[in-house]
């Protein structure tokens, strides 16, 4: 197959390009190739994890993510880990940061706002009734979807109520499926 560019597979995920990076992670665009159904995955690598002893805050960020289903928090699709690195599935949020829009346009208008607003207030009533405390809200962690619906995310500074975190523990061992 000469001239043919392979795919990247990581389970049944195409891998595209990169996204997005953070201190310990990159988000990749990825195509699920049984639905066709564009997705991120973050990508996060196991050494860099365990060197920065950051294991047990990456098992919680992925359980309560899996606890959180609501329309205006990012949706966790599934996890998989191979030898070297864990990928997290998530629902792909093309408007970018409200950050950037803020950063762009300046002063958001009044009506733009109030449902910005109304959006993240029932994001976070909805967390809050969970026992899920996000605790570093901030416009860049504030996306828009391709609607215009904000998205709250990142959730790696997230605690717990003490009723929840006795749960958590025992969900965090079947968090991952390997990847082949």
């Amino acid at each position: 197959m000469a001239g043919a560019a392979r795919k990247k597979l990581v389970g049944r995920y195409e891998v595209g390009r990169t996204i997005g990076q953070g201190s310990f992670a990159k988000v990749k665009f990825a195509v699920d190739a049984d639905t066709g159904a564009p997705v991120a995955m973050k990508v996060l690598d196991k050494a860099t994890i365990l060197n920065n002893r950051m294991l047990q805050q990456i098992k919680k960020e992925i359980s309560i993510m899996k606890i959180v289903r609501h329309p205006n928090i990012i949706r966790l699709n599934e996890v998989l880990a191979g030898q070297t690195k864990i990928y997290i599935i998530m629902e792909l949020i093309t408007g970018g940061e409200l950050f950037d829009k803020i950063a762009r346009q300046g002063k958001l208008r009044e009506n733009e706002a109030r449902k910005y607003f109304q959006q993240l207030i029932d994001a976070i009533n909805y967390c809050h009734s969970k026992g899920v405390y996000h605790r570093d809200l901030k416009p860049e962690n504030l996306l828009l979807d391709s609607r215009g619906n904000l998205k709250v995310s990142d959730f790696g500074l997230s605690s717990l109520s003490k009723n929840v975190s006795s749960v958590i523990s025992f969900l965090t061992i079947h968090t991952y499926t390997s990847v082949c």
